[in-house]
């Protein structure tokens, strides 16, 4: 089975979208299997990371931005904005696909884990997600 996911983002941030893929998943008869997602654009990232405590995602964030700023003079791609390169290498060293067991019915995520699309550009954009469970 394979779904389009829509995720409108604001700015840069992490969107967490768990609750969507098990409403998805609630509406399979998979008892056992794999979820699979891709993200269809080069300037956002997919992650798992803790959904508790949002100051971890505010850390990452930080810390993303300081390893790749903006307005580095070495950026040649400039013609979309001071952010657009830096998303690009962003989602390079993060992820654009991620697979997630199923078990029982249920995506096999840890306690505080949650799945999130990582928004690298400062302006809103409608993102989408290829959902496959095998």
């Amino acid at each position: 089975m394979h779904k389009m996911l829509t995720i409108q983002t604001r700015s840069q941030g992490l969107y967490e979208f768990t609750p969507q893929l098990e409403a998805i998943l609630s509406q399979t008869e998979i008892q056992e299997g794999l979820c699979t997602l891709f993200l269809r654009h080069t300037s956002c990232s997919l992650i798992i990371q803790e959904n508790a405590d949002p100051s971890a995602q505010r850390d990452m964030e930080n810390w993303l931005n300081r390893l790749i700023p903006e307005n580095d003079s070495l950026y040649t791609h400039t013609a979309e904005g001071a952010d657009d390169m830096p998303a690009h290498l962003k989602s390079i060293i993060t992820q654009t696909s991620l697979s997630i067991p199923v078990i029982d019915r249920q995506l096999a995520l840890g306690t505080w884990q949650g799945i999130y699309l990582w928004e690298h550009r400062h302006f809103s954009h409608q993102r989408q997600v290829v959902v496959s469970f095998l």
